[in-house]
């Protein structure tokens, strides 16, 4: 029976900072989450998705053939967006406005009132040392911070350029008739088009850049072009970006002692060598996103998850995808699920038999765990104790900006662009995660590095960003028209082994971290897994982005985060009340979830053997192995 919002409720044990229970005296206690009686969203019946994942064949017509190549040359040239699906959202907003002589009024008179606005800032901006400001930037926009935007004429062109971007941010919003999907199109778009003209990215108009220039001779800007050259001598080979070289797996990252135990056609199974006398009973299997390499959770030895976690007494393994190619492509969902997660829990029941085990999932990876953790709650396979889930997404109702590139038409059109080599290449998936963050990854580098001339240092994970991964044919057109646009598996409509699956058959204990900054899985979307999981569950939203709020080791400066536990028959509150009334902490979340992973566990036995000859499972290769090599 649900609770109502006037159930009492007890505060759980408290946890130190080290991360243990903190039985004797930690004077933070970590709540439970709000609770608040909110009915679950109610989905309208989707359209029958169909599987458009056949590939050319002579029975194919040729017209149809002719279309697909053609599309797949466009996509080489708008890496994978479709031209299609732009212009119909374009011709949706013009049309309306064209329609909407109200709203070209309203236009016309919010241009005459910013133009009077500037007027009337314009001798401030001459005749003070600083002028002020007329309009204030976003929060998040930090591009003129620097005090030199506030001295003549900088302070006007700043101004200007945000007014007008205020204008336009109007104009692409509110016109009566507007679908709102091509609505967030044309704004997302016209925000993109606007950067290439903002004040900040031109060497004529950023003062930051005319004073080196005047300062060093205009030294910067050869050592610009000189960066800009490397840069796209790099990409025309294949080769990394300066400085990532020198993080080699294998050698200056990846390197916490393991095995490989196990390896098939889709991946490789490795086991960490104990660091301890006794481990946890219960051992890990990480499951991560075959969109990146695993490496992001074993990165240097300071910041690996996996080496604190070894060195913490647990036995862990991680799958290591292997980086797809044409005979691939038509690996599916079901081939991930089946000879990823389900093969490595038969290597792990062997090697640690009569134990159950902890199953974490990292962003898509997480995804396809909750899946196999629901068909095999379905089938009653208790082999797993609990539920872990990283930046993972299984409702993808409200997926946030990535939802712009995914239509109809843009599925369509991947399909096409993938068809003819049988996979979607990396720099097509980075394209579109620059985009969601063009003043990080974009624009604040061309600055930094082609107009100020400075390299910005690489570390470690900048380095693995670039590292990446293909997706198969078949896995991504499923993906995005079974998920992302059927929206299945949140409406119990996914099927596994020719059967449904439902999130709610899930009742194991689960922790899910989302991060602040995330625009690979928004945080509001991975909070809404506690909606369809039926288990007790412990939620964190912690500082950073999609990859540095997931590796934020004790000891990262800066690093804040917010917990609270959702007991299973708790009716889940919206996530801003949430946000609003949890506790901020200082430090790394990590501790925390070593002590919940303790606390589902039976106690420590002695290590168990790196792999198992008997039964099949010898170790092949040092870690980390081949697969993580592949470029």
């Amino acid at each position: 029976m649900a609770q109502s919002e006037s159930t009492t409720l007890s505060l759980r044990t408290p946890r130190d900072a080290s991360g243990d229970t903190g039985r004797s005296g930690d004077k933070r206690p970590r709540p439970l989450a709000p609770v608040m009686a909110t009915r679950r969203d109610e989905e309208p019946e989707p359209d029958a998705i169909s599987d458009e994942t056949a590939p050319d064949s002579p029975e194919a017509s040729p017209f149809a053939i002719w279309d697909q190549r053609v599309h797949a040359a466009i996509a080489r040239l708008t890496a994978g967006i479709s031209p299609a699906s732009i212009l119909q959202a374009y011709g949706d907003w013009w049309l309306h406005l064209m329609l909407s002589p109200g709203k070209q009024s309203e236009l016309g008179y919010e241009g005459q009132y910013q133009l009077a606005r500037l007027a009337a800032y314009l001798p401030h901006a001459m005749l003070e040392h600083d002028g002020g400001l007329c309009i204030e930037p976003l929060e998040q926009d930090h591009r003129f911070d620097h005090p030199a935007w506030r001295q003549w004429p900088f302070n006007l062109l700043h101004q200007s350029f945000l007014l007008n971007q205020q204008w336009w941010q109007d104009a692409m919003t509110g016109v009566p008739g507007v679908t709102k999907h091509n609505e967030r199109v044309v704004d997302f778009i016209t925000r993109q088009l606007l950067d290439i003209v903002s004040p900040a990215n031109s060497p004529l108009t950023n003062p930051r850049v005319l004073s080196k220039t005047v300062d060093q001779g205009g030294l910067n800007l050869v050592n610009g072009a000189i960066h800009a050259w490397e840069d796209a001598a790099r990409i025309a080979a294949h080769h990394p970006p300066a400085g990532a070289e020198q993080y080699i797996p294998g050698k200056t990252v990846a390197i916490t002692p393991g095995k490989v135990i196990y390896r098939n056609q889709l991946m490789e199974l490795i086991q960490y060598s104990p660091a301890t006398d006794k481990v946890q009973a219960e051992p890990l299997l990480i499951v991560p996103a075959w969109i990146m390499k695993y490496y992001i959770l074993d990165l240097s030895p300071h910041n690996s998850l996996v080496r604190w976690l070894v060195e913490k007494g647990h036995t862990v393994f991680i799958i290591s995808w292997k980086n797809p190619g044409k005979a691939e492509r038509d690996c599916g969902l079901e081939e991930y699920r089946k000879l990823g997660i389900m093969e490595a829990l038969e290597a792990v029941e062997s090697i640690v038999p009569s134990q159950r085990i902890h199953a974490v999932g990292y962003c898509l990876g997480g995804t396809l765990l909750s899946m196999t953790a629901a068909a095999m709650a379905r089938a009653r396979d208790d082999r797993l104790a609990t539920l872990t889930l990283f930046a993972s997404i299984t409702d993808f109702a409200k997926p946030g900006e990535l939802e712009l590139f995914i239509d109809e038409s843009q599925v369509h059109f991947l399909e096409d662009a993938m068809r003819q080599q049988g996979y979607l290449e990396d720099w097509q998936m980075k394209g579109v995660f620059q985009l969601l963050q063009s003043e990080d990854l974009i624009w604040s580098r061309v600055v930094s590095e082609y107009l100020m001339g400075e390299r910005v240092p690489t570390f470690d994970l900048m380095a693995w960003s670039t590292d990446g991964t293909r997706m198969p044919y078949r896995m991504h057109s499923q993906y995005l028209r079974h998920l992302y646009l059927g929206n299945e598996l949140a409406l119990g409509r996914y099927r596994v082994d020719d059967h449904p699956v439902r999130l709610g058959d899930i009742k194991l204990p689960a922790f899910i971290v989302a991060t602040r900054k995330d625009h690979i899985s928004p945080w509001r979307s991975v909070y809404r897994n506690q909606q369809h999981l039926d288990g007790n569950i412990t939620f964190v939203l912690t500082s950073g982005g999609h990859n540095a709020g997931v590796v934020s080791e004790p000891g990262h400066r800066k690093r804040v985060y917010q917990i609270a536990d959702k007991p299973r028959e708790a009716h889940l509150t919206n996530p801003e009340t949430w946000r609003a009334e949890v506790p901020e902490r200082e430090g790394s979340w990590w501790p925390e979830w070593e002590a919940w992973l303790g606390e589902h566990s039976t106690g420590r036995i002695d290590p168990p053997s790196m792999g198992n000859v008997d039964k099949g499972y010898p170790p092949l290769k040092e870690a980390p192995g081949g697969y993580v090599l592949e470029r």
